[in-house]
């Protein structure tokens, strides 16, 4: 790579930045939906799993962000270092993944219980406006950081407030413990019912899938290290404004005392984003819904047996029940309008880092892809992801809002298990030694690839199955 100076680090602690995205994908449909729904069957105490992979992810998130931040490439230019067919590899998981619009389809159904318009509409509507408010940003970047954070703050001191009003003291004391749990499994819990719905909400303990490595995206467009060398990505209708893309990232110079200083002031930078913003705040969230939930379970007491039935979404109604026995109808309107806000908030992040992914991987290794502007390529993917998953909601095999969303759980964790593995080789591989990974990095990082690929295909061979 040919050398520049790496740019000046802004101050270590900060409010917002590319861990915004993260942030926003991270409180999701796992910390919301998911996880108080396996609280409500088995107990906070099944949280230790929680506890596992979000400290997982919080390692990862600093490990993404050095390859990124010392190249200004994404960890799939990094992949494709190492050994290409592992790039086209995520190229097509991120297709089977994240075609499906599984957050928007929950969310939808929380906003049809408020005002009893069909869910498939509403997704639809929602992912028609996705693409047009894309397309008409002038830099996508910027629109989504201000976007996301807005929508982060409100869920944040929202559920935080709510979960004051519903909750007790000794339901925060056992959410708090219940983390702490370490091998408490039910025996409910190991079966071919509920283990592979475990497993997916162990990937929807922050991120899922593929965000971490988009992450390495947004950390480029918002100039963050060597990304400061690459140009932005901007929506359709201002593409002629991008400046054309260089054929590959840049490296600074290791050797040099003055440029490691800094080197190490973006460490710290990043390393306050993943530790307080990204691991504390995904935390906050995740014990304000889990208290919420222990409340919803004694204002509806029969409401595990209404889940084992078969009827998931029955988590959902049981905690705007408690919402709703705090101030009336309208605080239970106001937790699914929640739901719905985490729906749309996961999708922009989503649909947004899918087309930068694909775009990134087909400008750099499609022949004759650099033809078109980054820009184009972004577009073309969004609208293409749009149009499927209008088709998917419409006609598509899966069984409710709750089919999808689990699809999109397990199909996540093993894109996870995959990166740990991918990170391993090219931060070891492909960066300077003074800028290397810590022994005790790696080895989180190759635990992070064992749990995840561990547990998913135990669940496969165990219970043949992959979707509960």
């Amino acid at each position: 790579m040919p050398i520049r100076e790496l740019p000046d680090a802004p101050p270590s602690v900060h409010l917002l930045g590319p861990t915004v995205f993260l942030v926003a994908l991270g409180v999701g449909m796992g910390e919301s939906y998911m996880w108080p729904r396996l609280v409500l069957l088995f107990g906070p105490e099944i949280r230790w799993f929680f506890l596992i992979g979000v400290t997982l992810q919080a390692v990862v998130m600093l490990e993404m962000a050095r390859y990124a931040m010392a190249t200004g490439e994404s960890i799939f230019f990094g992949a494709a270092r190492v050994f290409k067919p592992l790039m086209w590899f995520f190229f097509i998981v991120a297709i089977a993944v994240y075609i499906w619009p599984g957050h928007l389809s929950a969310g939808a159904a929380a906003f049809e219980e408020i005002t009893g318009i069909p869910w498939t509409v509403t997704a639809v509507v929602g992912l028609l406006l996705v693409g047009v408010v894309f397309s008409l940003a002038k830099v996508i970047y910027n629109l989504l950081e201000n976007v996301l954070s807005i929508l982060i703050g409100t869920l944040v001191i929202g559920t935080a407030v709510v979960a004051s009003i519903v909750g007790s003291f000794d339901d925060l004391t056992s959410t708090i413990t219940g983390m702490f749990a370490i091998g408490y499994i039910p025996a409910e819990a190991m079966s071919a019912e509920w283990f592979p719905v475990i497993v997916g909400a162990c990937a929807f303990a922050g991120p899922s899938g593929m965000q971490q490595m988009w992450y390495t995206l947004h950390l480029r467009d918002s100039g963050a290290g060597m990304g400061a060398h690459i140009p932005r990505i901007r929506g359709l209708r201002h593409a002629g404004e991008e400046e054309s893309m260089p054929s590959r990232g840049f490296m600074f110079d290791t050797d040099n005392p003055a440029e490691m200083a800094k080197w190490k002031g973006w460490r710290r930078w990043v390393t306050f984003d993943a530790l307080l913003l990204f691991w504390g705040i995904t935390m906050l969230v995740t014990v304000a819904f889990t208290v919420i939930a222990q409340a919803a379970a004694r204002q509806n007491p029969n409401v595990r047996q209404v889940i084992e039935s078969g009827e998931r979404e029955a988590a959902l109604n049981a905690m705007a029940d408690s919402f709703a026995s705090a101030g009336g109808s309208v605080l239970g309107a106001v937790f699914l309008g929640f739901i719905a806000l985490i729906g749309l908030n996961a999708t922009l992040g989503l649909f947004d880092s899918f087309s930068r992914g694909q775009a990134d991987m087909t400008y750099f290794f499609v022949p004759g892809a650099k033809k078109l502007r980054m820009s184009h390529l972004y577009a073309a993917f969004l609208w293409g992801v749009i149009i499927f998953g209008i088709l998917i909601l419409l006609f598509g095999p899966a069984e409710g809002p709750s089919g999808i969303l689990d699809t999109l759980a397990f199909l996540s964790t093993f894109a996870m298990g995959a990166y740990c593995v991918t990170l391993l080789l090219v931060n070891n591989r492909m960066l300077p030694k003074p800028i290397r990974p810590k022994w005790w990095t790696n080895v989180i990082i190759g635990f992070g690839a064992v749990f995840y690929l561990g547990m998913l295909f135990y669940s496969l061979f165990r219970f043949g199955v992959v979707v509960g």
